[in-house]
């Protein structure tokens, strides 16, 4: 019998693809899409005479594709999105592959530019997205007559719109979003007048917005350009929102008009994304209900803050409803149900943009938890949700994956940031880089997913409302005599002590916005059972480190400063103030601090590993078999976190005790960075670096 097919889809496959398959002469068929295979394409398998189908997507490959590929000329179908190959997208892919009629190269790890693709007379569906290199021109496309789905997203094109686009009088699709794009877009029906769907978003088109778009009854997104017209934000299927120069240079976006704000601006925003209006912690949640299809643009009830949603997933045309509702989700607790049963889904990029806010310094809280794949051994638990967090058009999270980042489906995580509003105006967007899994547990589960956002002045005290009808008066007289005694009492007991360190600590906590939460001493007592040395994990810089358990389950790590550390308070204060301004898969996270009478404590989240030097060095029973694979995973997560702090973070951070007892290890044996309390804020506009003696 000869083997024709092999398909080993989403079976969690590690290690290299054997350079035997190329001796299957007769196969026509390789899917090995949704696995965790790594290393280089064998060079042999370009011995495949008969292949037909080669779908290689969501994987860790490397290197550049063989040059021996260039003799695949039966094939008809080439999936490589998702992994991380390197150099340009081969001239041999469009010149000899003719027979070939679906082409998937999106986020692969490739370069532009792209080739001319002018003799692939069956290509039916063409997608390359985020492309690395530099900007390009568009790419020569013609003889391309079976063309229905062209997709050219984030590939670093730019120019005007080429004449050829035109003569694509099949394609159905076009999507050639967040490129810079340029110039008028032809102002007379074309073919383009015959897209059923249509995305421009994120360019720099100028001009009038031609009728013939202005008109269409199709779903057309040309949000985010720079277009001269003065229109509303959505019109039929066409999304405006952003699409033209802002009012007087302003926050707000021509397409909303001269909102009506209130007397007093916002300074607080709470949104129950895809979910009702629900009351959490003293806090509304505002409702996201509406149903949002391709290229939507919606106005909250308030008018205080909109929605804008781009794309379609290409492979479930029935799917027209971006709100996931699933309130029997059985591994939410109680306390987290209201906000995380529900979410708002988009095939590529999700905007929500609040106006009307007072200027100042906001905390930013994104809830996310992963509520459609499963957390068992069934086809459900194989998904990858994979996508970037902009805000303020700022990137803050790349390649952020829920279900890792909570540990777990069904588990929230919060995602914290301070943000400067200066213009009235706050962006959050979440948008689909190319990665993860867009064919399993099944297809359009894959774009970007949001709980619930939390936006509020951590300055801001709510006005006390007077209830009992006291005259203000009698208010005023209240206020000043429990004025008067506080100060008498704290004037006492400072005399006598006891405020003397509790002021040393809030004046060196002046003047730093700490994004974490705030924990008494008695909860920390409660979890650590009372610093018992049986829960002691540990001694850093600090002090000992311990484990404990909050009232709701939740594992910690408890760091707590020792009355003998020479490091005093200005350095405790130094390091939350660094960590709660990083955020990275990759670094260790902080719940929050405990500063209470001479407690100083830091409370990060608990990692099941502990340190790499204890799993490579520590004793027999603790030390762990790690296989290369996974040692190279670590390396790599390593440098990554290295890469944030040096290069991509907004503090520019040397950590400058990097050793394997500050790598610590979570149950899946990812590497998290610990111990930022003395490294050195490098200022970008400094040039020399510190003498001062920290760290080994």
């Amino acid at each position: 019998m000869q083997l024709i097919d092999i398909s080993l889809l989403g079976n969690r496959l590690t290690g290299l693809i054997p350079k035997e398959l190329a001796n299957i002469s007769t196969l026509t068929s390789l899917v090995l899409e949704e696995n965790r295979l790594s290393g280089t394409l064998p060079p042999e398998l370009g011995n495949l005479t008969n292949i037909e189908r080669m779908h290689l997507s969501s994987n860790n490959f490397s290197g550049e594709l063989p040059e021996t590929f260039a003799r695949l000329t039966t094939l008809t179908e080439f999936r490589i999105d998702d992994n991380n190959f390197t150099g340009n997208i081969p001239n041999f892919i469009f010149q000899n592959w003719k027979k070939l009629e679906k082409l998937y190269i999106q986020a692969s790890g490739l370069s532009g530019p792209i080739p001319a693709i002018v003799a692939l007379q069956n290509l039916t569906d063409l997608r390359i997205s985020d492309l690395n290199g530099a900007e390009a021109s568009f790419p020569r496309l013609s003889n391309l007559p079976k063309l229905k789905r062209l997709i050219l997203r984030s590939c670093n094109l730019t120019g005007p719109l080429p004449d050829f686009i035109g003569e694509l009088t099949t394609v159905k699709i076009l999507d050639l979003s967040f490129n810079g794009l340029s110039g008028k877009i032809p102002d007379t029906p074309s073919s383009l007048n015959n897209l059923d769907q249509l995305f421009l978003t994120g360019n720099m088109f100028t001009g009038p917005i031609p009728r013939w778009i202005l008109e269409t009854k199709n779903n057309m997104d040309l949000s985010y350009n720079n277009f001269t017209d003065r229109v509303q934000c959505q019109q039929s299927g066409l999304n405006l929102f952003a699409s033209t120069s802002r009012i007087n240079n302003s926050g707000t976006v021509s397409c909303l008009g001269s909102p009506q704000c209130p007397a007093k601006l916002l300074r607080f925003l709470y949104i129950n994304c895809g979910g009702r209006e629900e009351k959490v912690n003293g806090n509304t949640y505002e409702a996201d209900t509406d149903k949002v299809g391709p290229s939507t643009f919606l106005l909250s009830a308030t008018n205080y803050w909109a929605i804008s949603s781009t794309g379609i997933f290409l492979d479930d045309n029935s799917k027209d409803d971006f709100v996931i509702d699933l309130p029997n989700i059985t591994q939410l607790s109680k306390n987290d149900r209201q906000l995380y049963t529900t979410a708002r889904l988009s095939p590529n990029s999700l905007t929500y943009y609040a106006f009307c806010l007072k200027n100042g310094t906001y905390n930013v809280s994104l809830h996310f938890a992963e509520i459609q794949f499963t957390d068992d051994e069934s086809f459900s638990s194989l998904g990858r949700r994979i996508f970037d967090v902009y805000i303020q058009g700022k990137r803050e999270l790349k390649d952020f994956n829920i279900k890792d980042e909570a540990g777990g489906i069904g588990k929230p995580i919060l995602k914290n940031f301070t943000v400067f509003v200066t213009d009235g105006t706050l962006n959050i967007r979440l948008q689909w880089a190319g990665k993860g899994s867009t064919s399993i547990p099944q297809r359009g589960v894959y774009g970007p997913l949001i709980s619930a956002i939390s936006i509020f002045d951590p300055h801001y005290k709510p006005p006390i409302e007077n209830r009992g009808g006291i005259s203000a008066s009698v208010v005023v007289g209240i206020v000043a005599g429990a004025t008067f005694a506080t100060f008498l009492i704290m004037g006492i007991l400072w005399w006598n002590g006891c405020l003397r360190q509790k002021n040393t600590l809030e004046r060196d906590l002046k003047g730093i916005e700490l994004q974490t939460s705030s924990f008494t001493l008695r909860q920390i007592k409660a979890a650590t059972n009372n610093f018992d040395a049986t829960n002691k994990i540990g001694e850093g810089g600090f002090g000992p480190v311990y484990k404990g358990i909050l009232a709701d389950g939740t594992e910690i790590a408890v760091k707590q400063l020792s009355a003998k550390s020479r490091q005093g308070n200005r350095e405790f204060v130094t390091e939350i103030g660094m960590i709660s301004a990083l955020q990275h898969p990759h670094l260790v996270k902080l719940y929050g601090c405990c500063i209470e009478g001479n407690q100083l404590l830091l409370i990060y989240e608990y990692l099941e590993n502990n340190s790499l030097a204890r799993a490579l060095f520590g004793p027999e029973e603790f030390q762990l078999k790690l296989d290369w694979p996974t040692r190279r995973n670590i390396c790599i997560g390593i440098a990554r976190g290295l890469a944030y702090l040096h290069e991509e973070s907004r503090l520019k951070v040397v950590h400058r005790d990097i050793k394997a007892t500050n790598v610590l290890l979570d149950k899946n044996l990812n590497p998290k960075i610990s111990h930022f309390g003395l490294a050195k804020l490098d200022e970008e506009d400094n040039t020399h670096i510190s003498t001062r003696i920290a760290g080994t």
